[in-house]
């Protein structure tokens, strides 16, 4: 049989082919920030502009793990659950903004956001985070331990 009769695939077929498997999604609930849905929604733009690229050049192996960030982020933005930030907070909880002092001298600020927001090299801490739990529900001048220093609140906005 001459290949001319014979029908290649095209590239989101062939990367249907070769799906990845899914990214593990969190057993946790997706509470986020409204910056943190906004990141997502962002995300979501970014994975359309690249498949697109991706489609036109016929790169299946791009198209299969765009099409496993698809399924992720859109799973997250359908899970999400914006929780409002308070203005002034009176304890630690979700969205505020903490102000350590560590037992050495140092200071440290965290922002306890959603799984998908945190990114502690930027300060900002998962409120599933063993760090974020033990802070959680404290107030300014509360101790917390921290292996082997220990840490005051400060400042809580």
């Amino acid at each position: 049989m001459s290949r001319a009769f014979v029908r290649e695939p095209d590239a989101d077929v062939a990367a249907a082919q070769d799906a990845l498997p899914d990214r593990p999604i969190s057993a946790h609930p997706n509470f986020v920030t409204a910056t943190g849905l906004q990141l997502i929604d962002e995300r979501l733009r970014g994975i359309a502009a690249e498949r697109d690229a991706a489609r036109a050049r016929a790169d299946a192996a791009s198209l299969a793990a765009l099409a496993r960030e698809q399924r992720y982020w859109s799973a997250r933005r359908g899970s999400a659950q914006v929780i409002e930030v308070a203005a002034a907070p009176d304890v630690i909880r979700f969205g505020a903004t903490v102000t350590l002092a560590l037992s050495s001298g140092a200071r440290r600020t965290y922002r306890i956001v959603g799984e998908d927001e945190a990114n502690p090299s930027t300060g900002t801490l998962s409120y599933v985070s063993p760090l974020a739990k033990q802070l959680l529900g404290r107030h300014v001048g509360d101790d917390v331990g921290l292996g082997e220093q220990h840490a005051t609140v400060v400042a809580l906005d």
